[in-house]
């Protein structure tokens, strides 16, 4: 039996989380907090951890870090606000399945913490590559154009659009353009998948 750990401050979040993996027929566990969900769950079983990214007390990217720490590598789904998207960045970086931005679809969800149980046993011990130079290669990448490499870069860097437009000496619009086309370009319509697709 797989087991869908939910670490959310939010009852309601947690409650809902909890009767939409169960419907699914996934074993579900909630916490309310970081302290709680690191002194009662087994992490020795097959589970995915779906991981409020701000919470009280221990933070969910704190907590991701102290996993690390411990050497325990179980899939992590961040869930995110738009404000939270250069933190969930950084915790790809750092090996994190996915992020999922509020508000956001339950099928959406359902499916990613269904790939992320299939996967971990083939992904088990193995780290996310660094991300270094968006690479050109032969795909989609390979269209786009190098002002639109440079944004991308720093869009997956985790940077704002106000930023970006800074140091690379072109109006916030001009930025917004940019990424409107790389996702046009790329076939993704939000910004996790973006960060799902230049990551993996």
């Amino acid at each position: 039996m797989s087991t869908v750990y939910i670490v959310d401050d939010d009852n309601a979040v947690r409650n809902a989380l909890r009767m939409l993996f169960r419907t699914a027929a996934l074993e579900a566990e909630t916490f309310s907090s970081a302290d709680a969900f690191l002194e009662d769950a087994d992490l020795t079983q097959r589970c995915c951890v779906l991981l409020d990214i701000r919470m009280p007390g221990m933070t969910g990217t704190a907590l991701h870090d102290e996993l690390l720490r411990r050497g325990v590598r179980v899939p992590i789904i961040f869930i995110t606000g738009h404000g939270d998207i250069p933190m969930a960045v950084d915790a790809m970086r750092k090996g994190a399945f996915d992020f999922i931005e509020k508000p956001f679809d339950d099928e959406q969800l359902l499916a990613r913490v269904l790939e992320a149980l299939e996967q971990q046993q083939k992904t088990a011990g193995a780290a996310r590559p660094e991300m270094g130079v968006v690479p050109v290669g032969s795909g989609p990448l390979a269209e786009l154009s190098g002002r639109q490499r440079e944004v991308l870069q720093r869009v997956l860097d985790g940077k704002p659009s106000r930023q970006i437009a800074e140091e690379l000496d072109i109006s916030v619009k001009t930025v917004e353009f940019h990424r409107a086309r790389i996702m046009q370009k790329l076939g993704v319509k939000t910004a996790a998948e973006l960060f799902r697709r230049c990551l993996t």
